[in-house]
């Protein structure tokens, strides 16, 4: 298991560990009011088991631009946008946010699934100038949330306001840089880029600041209210990127990509035959029904003899206090 560069820091705090795809977690920092913090305050959450693809070489933005769903040739400098790799026959390899520097692209991606990316687009890189890298050791992510993150953010890191997609750049110490972007999961609140040299004191000064320590676990609580998938666990090989409701990772008009014509033909049509959606049964969860049983209050019977559920709009209007994930595919439409 690889572990997170402060490991150190979060056993001085009492963390709990988990691990995700071979990479350690910090799952829930017990005597913290983590859900408070996510809800009212400023939670910080060490996404360092993300993994970070880095593309470079004077070929990298037209050869990235054959190989996702978003237009990465329109992005300007210093913007952040999500993307999708995908199979011809439209499936997804792996989803990723694109950060496009002035001197490379980075593809964050979800633990366990950067060797698959570099795979991925190694496999197509020939003759293009460019080249890949893994810099997940390079880098380390934070990731502060809650209704007060982003005023943390701008009085201990000294941001200035937020500016739709862009990159907003700020001393991480020693005279290091540190990127602040939008927070990834659509909740309110700003993830941070930060070189692994300077983690440690950014992650400090967040803390001094007011920032409450918080585990996965609770965060996922709230992904899964908002309704963002992640891939790996509400996303898979056999998905569609359309059938997760990932249209904000799909340019329409850019030019020819891998797996296009299965997007184009199901946006031509109208629909795909399954879509993501909420379910209530006792608890709240994700799952994926077909399309002429996805409206909201229809009542499903789950696979397996799991019992029923109820098909719930995204985001969750009304979620109980403490729901938990449930796995995709649950769903018998």
């Amino acid at each position: 298991m690889v572990p997170l560069p402060l490991h150190s820091r979060h056993v001085v705090l009492g963390a709990a560990f988990g691990e995700l795809k071979g990479r350690e977690v910090v799952d829930r920092v017990p005597g913290q009011a983590e859900d408070r913090a996510l809800r009212s305050g400023a939670a910080l959450i060490d996404t360092s088991a993300r993994e970070v693809v880095r593309l470079t070489g004077p070929d990298r933005v037209s050869f990235l631009q054959g190989m996702v769903t978003q237009d990465v040739e329109g992005l300007a400098p210093g913007s952040v946008a999500d993307a999708a790799m995908l199979t011809p026959k439209g499936a997804m390899v792996a989803d990723a946010r694109v950060v496009k520097r002035a001197e490379d692209f980075l593809l964050l991606t979800e633990p366990g699934h950067g060797a698959t990316v570099l795979g991925a687009l190694g496999r197509y890189l020939i003759s293009e100038d460019a080249e890949l890298s893994d810099a997940s050791g390079e880098l380390g992510q934070l990731s502060l949330v809650g209704p007060e993150a982003e005023a943390l953010a701008e009085r201990v890191l000294g941001l200035g306001p937020p500016a739709g997609a862009a990159l907003r750049q700020f001393d991480a110490g020693g005279g290091t840089t540190g990127w602040a972007m939008p927070q990834g999961l659509l909740l309110p609140g700003v993830d941070l880029l930060v070189p692994v040299n300077a983690l440690g004191e950014v992650f400090d000064r967040l803390l001094a600041g007011g920032a409450t320590p918080v585990g996965m676990a609770a965060l996922e609580v709230l992904r899964v209210e908002r309704g963002t998938p992640r891939f790996g666990l509400d996303m898979d090989e056999k998905t569609i990127p359309l059938e997760a409701n990932l249209q904000r990772a799909i340019h329409y008009q850019k030019g020819c990509y891998i797996g296009q014509e299965v997007i184009a033909r199901a946006t031509f049509r109208g629909h795909v035959n399954r879509h993501l959606v909420g379910l209530r049964f006792g608890r709240i969860g994700l799952g994926y029904a077909h399309r002429d049983v996805a409206q909201d209050g229809t009542e499903l019977t789950l696979p397996g003899g799991a019992g029923g559920a109820t098909v719930a709009g995204l985001p969750f209007s009304e979620a109980p206090e403490s729901p938990e994930p449930a796995r995709p595919g649950g769903v018998a439409g």
